[in-house]
């Protein structure tokens, strides 16, 4: 409007002096172009609404369809609409997607663009920017902001056929000593019937073969647990290297815990990394759980997760280190080893964790570290590249 006002006032000035009618119409016929563009677009804008449709995850390397819906619930037309939609660079080039369009009365459209999950992480799709206004230009254009949604992109997972795991590691469920730990499912053979057993347990028809109540004997065994603890701690990897290596470390990670979980076991995750929904930053360590849904839930965190320069993970298993239960399988999955890392490993050792190292990366001196680790008991791993997981494909 204030590139129009010198002319408006030259109109006033000439209807003043003129007394001319047809100056006065026009000055009348621009001030009301003027009031009813900037009422007619503010209120078309009011009555858009939009809805942004999408699959919420993604896996890497897959494109996600978005569908865009503009819809016009109020009796005015849009006389014109700018749409212009924020989009994750990560993602689509150019992040941003742009339409003009015109809605009539009660009417709606629907764009389509594509996403490509390209990399891992968690992204914002949007917002939205709706802008409109009269036709000639009179009023200045009304704004509205619509709110944005989030993509979640998972990390690669590598369908792992076996890992070469000690066999005492506890995939499946295993023998054990202490006769508390019986395994129903493992019957071994029966014996006289004692004061204090379960009748659930009584073998109630060799009982009566025998004349004698005889009860079921099982096996001894244990369940046991996986925590995976994922060293993310900057410092830790080389400068330039870092984000291929960590990136490394995530996929193993990932790929460890989709086949703990295809084994119907439980897995726990605990990760010295960042977490930007985490009120501090540092993501909750996950108890150990079974099942795809819980699966889903560290997933979410591998694909969130991020390197920086947090507690060191030698500190992390000090704090997290008590709290494992007697026979939980330890995977570290790291960049580095030092001496204060191997110190808290071995204590976990003789407190009864087992302790297994997957190292990330090109590491110097591999074979040292791999003599070193076996006198302290533990089984060590190195993935330097991608492709040496294929051993582990089957």
């Amino acid at each position: 409007m204030l590139d129009y006002l010198p002319f408006l006032i030259l109109l006033m000035i000439l209807a003043a002096v003129m007394r001319e009618d047809a100056v006065l119409m026009i000055f009348y016929l621009v001030a009301g172009m003027y009031i009813v563009g900037r009422w007619w677009s503010r209120r078309s804008l009011r009555a858009v609404s939009f809805e942004r449709i999408f699959t919420r995850r993604a896996f890497l390397g897959e494109t996600i369809p978005v569908s865009l819906n503009i819809k016009n619930s109020g009796w005015l037309p849009t006389l014109w609409l700018n749409l212009h939609e924020s989009l994750p660079l990560e993602l689509v080039s150019p992040n941003f997607f742009r339409q003009i369009v015109h809605l009539g009365s009660k009417e709606e459209t629907t764009y389509h663009y594509t996403l490509y999950a390209q990399k891992r992480g968690y992204y914002q799709v949007g917002p939205i920017f709706l802008r409109t206004g009269d036709l000639v230009g009179l009023a200045e254009d009304h704004e509205r902001t619509g709110a944005s949604d989030i993509l979640i992109v998972y990390p690669k997972i590598v369908p792992l056929a076996h890992i070469g795991l000690p066999t005492h590691s506890p995939f499946g469920t295993l023998r054990h000593n202490q006769p508390i730990f019986e395994d129903p499912s493992r019957v071994i053979g029966k014996r006289d019937y004692q004061s204090g057993d379960s009748l659930r347990h009584v073998d109630w028809k060799s009982s009566a073969a025998s004349q004698s109540l005889l009860v079921k004997k099982f096996e001894p065994s244990i369940a046991l647990e996986t925590i995976i603890f994922l060293d993310l701690y900057a410092p830790g990897y080389e400068l330039r290297t870092r984000i291929d290596t960590t990136e490394l470390a995530i996929v193993v990670a990932a790929s460890v815990a989709n086949w703990v979980i295809e084994k119907k076991q439980a897995v726990g995750l605990c990760t010295n990394g960042i977490d930007p929904l985490q009120a501090d930053q540092v993501p909750v360590p996950l108890p150990a759980r079974k099942g795809r849904g819980h699966l889903m839930t560290c997933l979410d965190i591998l694909a969130r997760v991020q390197t920086a320069k947090t507690l060191p993970i030698a500190d992390r298993l000090e704090i997290e280190g008590p709290n494992l239960p007697w026979g939980t399988t330890l995977v570290l999955i790291t960049g580095q080893i030092d001496d204060p890392t191997f110190d808290r490993l071995f204590q976990l050792r003789r407190s009864g964790i087992e302790i297994t190292l997957i190292l990330v990366g090109v590491i110097p001196g591999f074979e040292d570290l791999k003599l070193k680790a076996r006198k302290f008991g533990f089984v060590v791993y190195r993935v330097a590249y991608l492709v040496d997981l294929e051993p582990w494909r089957g």
